[in-house]
């Protein structure tokens, strides 16, 4: 086979290679990711939607026998028009899902039958679903003890962010979006350094500088008005809201500087009060040291646990992703079954 056939991988290869094996065998679709870390994520959605006559495969994009990463790669069959029914790409929506068709990358996203997209910003703002964090805890600590609530802190920190979170969408749907960029709204909402007794604190901290800036956008664009509070209702349409805003921003900035370093200081407290009941429990040294040993080689690793995480299936960008599999699937299974399929 002619090198350039070998490595142009297309739709319709795969296609004809399912075609080639028994009635009795599952066909394959290849699924293309970005990451390594988003082998896992997407193997374990795309897992619920396998069927005795199909199975996915997921993997990272190559190219004359080169793996690579990235969403550009994975987008990059679908660019030159090489995705189809056997064939898909599952990406990080980033901003391309909330700006709506305003760049390219956009709207081949939101167009294409073949793309998938996590809806959140990231893999990342998925791990992080709020309402599954304590349990992220329990599987790190072994301690089901409930010391601080993950999920109303995150809920309050997105209800400070959300105003300016708003101005950020609203520069990237146009060609202006350098004036306000992304970088610019992660550094004003930094929350520093976490500690249980400081983070409500750190939180009316962070919503008085975006009152501030939000000020200076007001006056910079004093016609926007009418378009701020239009563009409000269409993030509400596509799933933002208040309370959910920390689902929607850079997900690298919420998993490493908000998430994991609260989740750090929580499970630490959470071991040295397991450990502290170990040791009052404890009827002699023997057992304290045998106690103490079993209990810290059964503590696991935040930073694993939380990238294993996977609370969000009860999240709402979930409930989107889980429609578009469904009509997908749906779509394959009518094709494969019409009268005019070989």
């Amino acid at each position: 086979m002619p090198k350039r056939l070998r490595d142009n991988l297309t739709s319709a290869y795969f296609d004809a290679a399912n075609r080639l094996n028994s009635k009795q065998q599952r066909k394959k679709i290849i699924a293309y990711v970005e990451s390594y870390d988003d082998v896992f994520f997407w193997r374990t959605i795309l897992s619920q939607f396998e069927t005795p006559d199909y199975y996915f495969e997921v993997m990272l994009p190559s190219r004359q026998n080169v793996l690579e990463r990235g969403k550009k790669a994975a987008l990059m069959s679908a660019l030159h028009g090489k995705t189809g029914q056997w064939l898909i790409a599952c990406v990080d929506a980033d901003y391309d899902y909330l700006i709506q068709g305003a760049t390219f990358t956009s709207r081949t996203i939101l167009e294409s039958p073949f793309i998938f997209h996590t809806y959140a910003y990231a893999i990342e703002n998925m791990q992080c679903y709020a309402p599954s964090l304590h349990d992220v805890c329990v599987a790190v600590t072994l301690n089901d003890h409930v010391i601080f609530d993950m999920q109303q802190y995150l809920e309050q920190l997105s209800e400070a962010i959300y105003p300016l979170f708003v101005w950020n969408i609203w520069y990237y749907r146009t060609d202006r979006y350098n004036q306000f960029t992304m970088t610019d709204f992660l550094r004003i909402i930094e929350t520093g350094s976490f500690t249980l007794n400081d983070a409500y604190r750190n939180i009316e901290i962070v919503r008085r500088k975006v009152s501030k800036k939000c000020a200076q956008l007001q006056r910079v664009n004093p016609n926007a008005g009418q378009s701020y509070e239009q563009l409000k209702a269409d993030l509400t349409r596509l799933g933002v809201t208040p309370d959910t805003t920390y689902l929607y921003i850079q997900g690298h900035h919420l998993f490493d500087k908000v998430v994991l370093p609260m989740l750090n200081k929580v499970c630490e407290k959470l071991i040295r009060q397991r450990q502290a009941e170990i040791e009052r429990q404890s009827q002699h040294g023997t057992q304290r040291r045998n106690e103490l040993s079993c209990y810290t080689n059964s503590v696991a690793d935040t930073t694993a646990m939380l990238k294993k995480n996977l609370g969000f299936f009860l999240s709402a960008p979930y409930q989107r992703i889980k429609a578009d599999l469904t009509k997908f699937m749906q779509g394959l299974e009518a094709s494969q079954h019409s009268p005019s399929t070989p």
